[in-house]
């Protein structure tokens, strides 16, 4: 999967009893317009899934470029617990109550939809509620193992570099 970029996002929930957590996520979509559903998903161990499902509500906020150390941050297994780990991370109240972290590209609060099972995660379906989007920001991405940033833009339209296609499983043809 390490050959798929992707952005980099940090889910984040605050439950009715002041509790917050965050987490570096990757496995982000949008889902549908109307309405605007978004889904995330979280492997099913993670403390956060269970203040999601307490408090209904989620924030997923995509990292600009400039964020690579919140993105690890959020990532830190041995980062402190509960709204501590937010100290020192500018964020503000969103409108459900979970932080929005100031900097970040863009920031989608979604009240909580549903939740499916699958493997060992829960894909948490949301429906967003309040956005920002600040589109100067550059994105942060995440390809084979290491954090990019987008240089610059390339064209639009067909490629005549030569690609090596491989299937797996292997079919014959």
């Amino acid at each position: 999967m390490g050959s798929f970029p992707t952005g980099v996002t940090v889910v984040t929930v605050a439950s009715d009893d002041s509790n917050m957590h965050g987490i570096t996520v990757n496995s982000f979509t949008s889902v549908s317009l109307d309405p605007m559903l978004v889904l995330v998903c979280l492997n099913e161990t993670s403390r956060g899934v269970s203040l999601i499902e307490r408090a209904g509500a989620f924030a997923v906020n995509v990292l600009s470029a400039r964020q690579q150390d919140v993105s690890c941050w959020f990532a830190n297994r041995y980062r402190p617990t509960g709204s501590t780990m937010f100290d020192g991370m500018p964020f503000e109240a969103g409108v459900t109550g979970c932080p929005v972290l100031v900097d970040a590209a863009a920031s989608f609060e979604c009240r909580k939809r549903q939740s499916h099972r699958a493997g060992d995660h829960l894909i948490m379906l949301g429906e967003v509620v309040a956005l920002v989007h600040r589109p100067q920001l550059e994105p942060l991405i995440f390809h084979a193992g290491s954090y990019k940033s987008l240089e610059h833009e390339l064209p639009i339209g067909r490629s005549d570099d030569r690609t090596s296609i491989s299937t797996y499983p292997p079919t014959q043809f």
